[in-house]
């Protein structure tokens, strides 16, 4: 005796339920955006021995944070390498000269989230990574920042109209053929972000 055959309605709304699933994950992943004035991009750099720092301003962002998954969300951030600054004026000539960030021929330096782990108590705070793919002078590797995300001092559990995120992390020059001045600046620079965002309409 064969198997009953499901009724069509019935497998209709079965299959239309699979085609709508990923667009219902995909909907819970609420949209972001930076405010300028409150976000800032540092980087830490030895020079003779001796730390120096520097700025990279964001030029375009795009963050999916997802509250009841934050290991979902996603970041696509992409920095102006022509606007980056150090404090000392030939250092900051040297950082945008073809032997490091060639800024003339790659303007862009772009970090594209792969995966978020969050921390040992389930948040994005206390032990949470986020790890992606960093292009810089047109070459891309992965890289592993140190992540926490929190609420604005003074609101509620629930409120997360305005989030501040925090990232740290290192990466080596020379991974990215950025080998310019080499008896001068080592390999090793360190990130540092410090930035807010807000939910978007």
């Amino acid at each position: 005796m064969g198997k009953p055959r499901m009724p069509r309605r019935s497998l209709l709304a079965g299959l239309g339920a699979a085609l709508l699933a990923p667009q219902a994950l995909l909907a819970a992943l609420l949209p972001y955006h930076l405010i300028p004035e409150a976000t800032e991009v540092r980087f830490t750099f030895l020079l003779s021995g001796q730390p120096q720092h520097g700025r990279v301003p964001v030029s375009a962002a795009r963050i999916r944070i997802d509250p009841q998954n934050l290991a979902r969300s996603q970041a696509d951030i992409t920095l102006d390498a022509r606007r980056a600054r150090t404090g000392l004026i030939f250092a900051t000539d040297a950082l945008k000269s073809p032997g490091v960030l060639d800024a003339a021929r790659f303007p862009q330096i772009r970090f594209r989230s792969t995966r978020v782990r969050l921390g040992p108590d389930g948040r994005l705070s206390g032990g949470a990574e986020i790890t992606g793919n960093l292009t810089l002078r047109g070459t891309t590797r992965p890289i592993t920042l140190q992540a926490a995300l929190y609420r604005r001092p003074g609101t509620a559990p629930d409120d997360l109209h305005e989030l501040d995120v925090h990232l740290s992390g290192q990466l080596s020059r020379a991974a990215f053929g950025a080998t310019g001045y080499t008896d001068l600046v080592a390999d090793r620079i360190a990130l540092a972000v410090r930035a807010r965002i807000r939910r978007s309409s």
